[in-house]
């Protein structure tokens, strides 16, 4: 009989062994957020799960979320940052699971390269040395150079964007402060009149064929 007994109890637990299959790791919808060690988002970072092709990227504030499985170990990779990873934590008591994802910055030293016109330092300053200019480019460039040609240059000069900018901003200011009131006369004003007789001598109201 216990002889008998002896297989009849190892054929029931060899069964019972088949009957229960291993659990499958629980799905878990994994979210966060990739920063900086500042607190600054990385945005588009390449989140992927390890052996897989499972995974996403982070949008412009960092954010990301997808569905994953507890235990798996999830891969970060961002341009300019160290690669890192992180294990979702098994037995989880949410099916939903969020985190901050810090990740250090990647500094790659290169070395210096100095670019030069010839070949060699010896080269070039023989060259240098032996360069003659004529002497009609060279008065040219004196006459551009000097002082009185500069201011008489910049004082012709049109206005640019920004001096525009100062002058339809003070335009604007002058119609708010005088908004419902009655705008100042320049007929007694001695700078506008200067203005004038300035533009008269220099014939800007004379008529242009």
């Amino acid at each position: 009989m216990r002889h008998l007994l002896l297989p009849t109890v190892l054929f029931l637990a060899s069964n019972v062994a088949f009957a229960q299959p291993d659990k499958k790791p629980d799905l878990v919808q994994f979210s966060g957020v990739v920063v900086t060690d500042s607190l600054m988002p990385v945005p588009f970072t390449n989140i992927l799960v390890r052996n897989s092709y499972r995974g996403t990227m982070s949008d412009v504030y960092g954010y990301f979320s997808f569905v994953a499985q507890e235990g798996d170990t999830i891969l970060f990779s961002a341009v300019g940052f160290q690669r890192s990873q992180y294990v979702i934590p098994g037995e989880l008591d949410d099916v939903k699971y969020s985190m901050i994802h810090v990740m250090s910055r990647d500094t790659v030293q290169l070395r210096e390269i100095a670019v030069y016109p010839w070949p060699s330092k010896e080269q070039f300053r023989d060259a240098f040395l032996s360069l003659r200019l004529p002497d009609d480019d060279y008065q040219l460039a004196m006459r551009n150079l000097s002082p009185a040609e500069m201011v008489q240059r910049m004082e012709n000069l049109p206005p640019d964007a920004y001096e525009s900018f100062k002058y339809q901003m003070a335009l604007d200011q002058t119609k708010l402060y005088y908004s419902g009131g009655t705008p100042n006369i320049n007929l007694f004003n001695p700078i506008a009149w200067a203005q004038f007789l300035q533009a008269w001598q220099n014939g800007d109201f004379k008529k242009k064929d």
